[in-house]
């Protein structure tokens, strides 16, 4: 399968774990020793060593974030573009609840595989995004009941 099935085969089980609330679906997709590095603050950002430390992630920031939201929208910006044994996606994800203004947050996330796992995965917030998201939550994250 090529770098890009890969990718799309992990974000289509993303999807069905966000879905079903059962991280463990994407245990098949990293290594071990996966890193996940996330370029911006608490509470979604941060160094994640390790396949389990990664689904612990997934799990706390979904459920203390995208949870909060009545619904979440994911789309697809540019890409995916394989190079090597990396993917890279620039995406955009819509959050909409009653009493609070949307929420687009861009991201730009680069996936690099050993073999047909996922070894190390960053996302990367313009600054711009990262203001905007602090900002809107000291404004709104108390409706959501996100602490910052």
């Amino acid at each position: 399968m090529s770098q890009i099935g890969r990718f799309a085969a992990y974000a289509y089980a993303f999807e069905k774990a966000f879905e079903k609330d059962d991280w463990s679906l994407l245990e098949g997709y990293f290594t071990e020793d996966a890193v996940y590095e996330v370029t911006q603050d608490s509470p979604m950002g941060g160094r994640f060593e390790g396949r389990a430390a990664i689904l612990a992630y997934f799990a706390k920031v979904v459920n203390s974030f995208d949870r909060r939201f009545a619904s979440r929208e994911i789309s697809l910006l540019e890409g995916p573009k394989a190079e090597g044994d990396s993917v890279w996606i620039r995406g955009r994800a819509v959050y909409r609840a009653d009493e609070v203004p949307e929420l687009v947050i861009d991201l730009e996330e680069t996936v690099h595989f050993a073999g047909d796992l996922i070894e190390r995965m960053e996302d990367r917030y313009e600054p711009a995004i990262v203001e905007s998201l602090s900002e809107y939550l000291a404004e709104h994250g108390e409706k959501l009941g996100i602490a910052i």
